[in-house]
C-alpha cells in the first residue's frame, strides 16, 4: 500500500509549492483529526452563543447534566460526559469558584464527595439554555436538521464502539444516562 500526502515546501518568503511524499502520514484520512477539527469548529460556534452568560460549552454540559440527573460523583459525571476525570476536574474549577456547583458529602458514604448544582448554577444554566437553543437552531438551519439528527446518531454509535487500545470485542451497549439506568 502506497501512502501519499501533500506537504508545502517553502521556497521563498512568499512562495509555497505542494510536494508529494510517499512516506508521509495521510493526515487528510485521519479519523481522529477530522473529528477533532469538526468538534473544535462546532464548539467555537456554541461558545460564541454561550459567551453572553459567561459559560463555555463544556461548562454548560456539566451544569446541564447536574440539572437533569442531580448530584453525582466526579467519576460518575466524567462517565456521563465521556470525559477524562482530570479534564473534568480542571473544567469544573471555575464553576466551583463562581459558586455554580459545590462539592458535598454523599449521604450514603461520607468518604465520597458529590458535585451538586447550586441555586446560582441553576439560574445560569436556565439563562444559557435559551442561548443553546439559538445555537442548536442555527446549526440545524445551516447544516440541515435531518443531517444534524443523523450526525448525532452516528456519533452516538462512535461513542458506543469499543475503541480501547487492543480491544477487538463487539460494540459495547449505547451509553445510557443515569436517569435511564435507574428506571431500568
Amino acid at each position: 500500500m502506497r501512502v501519499s500526502c501533500t506537504h508545502m515546501r517553502i521556497t521563498s518568503a512568499t512562495e509555497a509549492k505542494p510536494v508529494r511524499s510517499a512516506s508521509a502520514t495521510p493526515f487528510a484520512e485521519c479519523n481522529c483529526l477530522a473529528l477533532r477539527q469538526a468538534t473544535r469548529h462546532v464548539t467555537q460556534f456554541y461558545d460564541q452563543h454561550l459567551a453572553q452568560v459567561g459559560l463555555r460549552t463544556t461548562q454548560f454540559s456539566i451544569l446541564g447534566k447536574l440539572k437533569r440527573l442531580g448530584p453525582m460523583s466526579i467519576n460518575a459525571l466524567a462517565r456521563e460526559l465521556v470525559m477524562d476525570r482530570t479534564t473534568l476536574g480542571r473544567t469544573m474549577l471555575p464553576l466551583e469558584r463562581d459558586g455554580l456547583i459545590r462539592l458535598e458529602d454523599d449521604p450514603d458514604d461520607r468518604r465520597c464527595k458529590r458535585l451538586a448544582l447550586t441555586g446560582s448554577g441553576d439560574k445560569r444554566v436556565r439563562e444559557a439554555a435559551s442561548l443553546w437553543v439559538e445555537a442548536q437552531s442555527e446549526f440545524e438551519r445551516k447544516f440541515g436538521a435531518d443531517r444534524a439528527a443523523g450526525l448525532r446518531a452516528l456519533l452516538g454509535e462512535v461513542v458506543a464502539c469499543p475503541l480501547e487500545a487492543g480491544d477487538s470485542g463487539s460494540p459495547r451497549p449505547p451509553v445510557q444516562s443515569r436517569e435511564r439506568r435507574l428506571r431500568g
